[in-house]
């Protein structure tokens, strides 16, 4: 009875958000809010910045189908929703062009890519307290890497600035 009530209840909280993602954020945000927002800006182009919400959405419902696979014991279920944020060599090269323009981001998305592979190992041992060990994990993860980054789209002349300066930097640092 509880682990059913506790899918409801979760199940009912991935939906509210889904929901509320149907609504677009404001194209910009008023310089008086800019201040309350202290997260370090993630250049991105617009389709890049698409591409990202879309990947998000679809992290975020991986989450909630291994939740719901693990009420009931469903591991094989629950390897294969963690196999879709886990890390693979695509992901590593998005999460790289993604953070070409934004020190730290990449180190920060694979580690998050890195904590999900956990939980396909511990649901192949049908060990579900590690499963919900690395499922804690990997939601720190995520909800960190939220609490430092934001999106920023910007426009071709500025990705190309941006990105020229961070491998500049990048190899001032490596000489």
């Amino acid at each position: 009875m509880k682990r059913r009530a506790l899918w409801i209840l979760l199940s009912g909280a991935s939906t509210a958000l889904f929901s509320l993602s149907a609504f677009p954020a404001p194209p910009y945000s008023p310089p008086e809010m800019q201040t309350f927002d202290n997260r370090r800006d993630l250049p991105l182009l617009p389709m890049m910045a698409e591409h990202q919400k879309r990947s998000m959405r679809g992290h975020l419902q991986a989450v909630s189908d291994i939740v719901a696979a693990l009420a009931s014991d469903d591991f094989a279920s629950i390897e294969k929703s963690a196999s879709r944020i886990g890390f693979s060599e695509g992901m590593g090269h998005m999460c790289e062009n993604f953070g070409r323009a934004a020190p730290g981001f990449t180190e920060q998305a694979l580690a998050f890519h890195h904590t999900a592979d956990r939980i396909g190992e511990a649901a192949r041992a049908h060990d579900r307290g590690q499963i919900i060990s690395a499922l804690s994990d990997t939601l720190v993860a995520c909800t960190g890497c939220h609490a430092k980054w934001k999106q920023r789209v910007v426009d071709d002349a500025t990705w190309q600035q941006l990105t020229a300066n961070a491998r500049s930097n990048s190899t001032e640092e490596h000489d």
